[in-house]
């Protein structure tokens, strides 16, 4: 089983709850995925770091990260696959402490090539989020990965945003194929 197909059926098996959910755009959906269910057990980790890890080497990666939550448990994925990057976590806000970072972990520079990554893409607020904060920065983004899209119309937002390509690794399609609300 190829580490696409292991992802897919760890998010099918662990990660797909069924019955009404507000999202964080505020919709109410019929369905829900909670892709830390499944990315936080070992097969789903280690499939979803070799993916990540494979599709950042394609791109020329240094660094991968993204807002902290969904970023995290996928770009420590990477990191443990052997992904040979630098990996950040970007904050809703900057600290009010300490040194007042906005995007934390090893120190970016102007030659590093980021990836942002996120669990889950709906609308893309929060990967757009991430995006402006490299941005700020001055940061050269080379490409977006999520684990699971949910064809909400995020994706097309996000790439434009980025200027660079954007992958799902999976969407709802191929998680919840028998989904009433296409």
């Amino acid at each position: 089983m190829s580490d696409r197909d292991v992802l897919i059926s760890q998010l099918r098996e662990h990660a797909l709850i069924l019955g009404e959910v507000t999202l964080t755009s505020g919709a109410i959906a019929q369905y829900y995925v909670d892709a830390k269910r499944a990315i936080l057990l070992p097969a789903g980790f280690q499939a979803l770091g070799n993916l990540v890890a494979a599709q950042s080497a394609q791109w020329g990666a240094t660094a991968i990260g993204g807002m902290t939550m969904g970023a995290d448990p996928v770009a420590c994925a990477a990191l443990a696959a052997g992904a040979d990057v630098k990996v950040f976590f970007v904050r809703k806000e900057a600290k009010q402490h300490g040194l007042s970072r906005r995007v934390e972990g090893p120190l970016l520079s102007a030659q590093d090539r980021c990836v942002i990554v996120e669990d889950v893409v709906t609308s893309g607020g929060s990967t757009l989020r991430a995006i402006e904060a490299l941005q700020d920065e001055g940061r050269t983004i080379v490409g977006v990965i999520s684990v699971l899209d949910r064809l909400a119309g995020g994706g097309p937002k996000i790439e434009q945003a980025a200027g660079a390509p954007y992958v799902a690794l999976a969407t709802i399609d191929d998680v919840h194929p028998q989904r009433t609300d296409r």
